[in-house]
């Protein structure tokens, strides 16, 4: 079955839920998504296989040229298969479009191949404090 990606794709919460925390391997919350990415966001891609959410990236943004990839999610059994990167790309083309300069994503140090690789970001200097 063919994957489809759709920016600012309809979702529900249960469903993204669900999928957050199969990909980041947490109990599932009950986290108002529609809400949150419809308060902060630029927009989202939605992967989804025969109707099913098998993919996820939301993109954040400062209102002005930069824009901020957050909660990239793929489910397991598409993992590899090109369904990150694209979510990645498909956003890019998106933020892009909306008037964008800069895509930014930060990352654990294992997810380097993908990001660098697969997706074609970049290494920069970048700062960070835990609050």
């Amino acid at each position: 079955m063919a994957v489809t990606y759709a920016w600012r794709g309809g979702f529900g919460d249960e469903e993204l839920n669900a999928l957050h925390a199969e990909g980041f391997g947490h109990p599932a919350g009950r986290t108002a998504w529609r809400e949150r990415v419809g308060r902060h966001s630029l927009g989202w891609v939605c992967a989804r296989e025969d109707g099913v959410l098998t993919g996820f990236v939301n993109v954040a943004w400062d209102g002005g040229v930069h824009a901020f990839l957050l909660d990239t999610v793929v489910a397991r059994h598409r993992r590899s298969l090109g369904v990150g990167a694209a979510l990645v790309g498909t956003a890019a083309e998106h933020a892009r479009a909306a008037g964008c300069a800069w895509l930014h994503v930060d990352f654990e140090e294992r997810l380097a191949p993908f990001y660098f690789g697969a997706c074609g970001f970049r290494g920069t200097a970048a700062g960070l404090i835990a609050l």
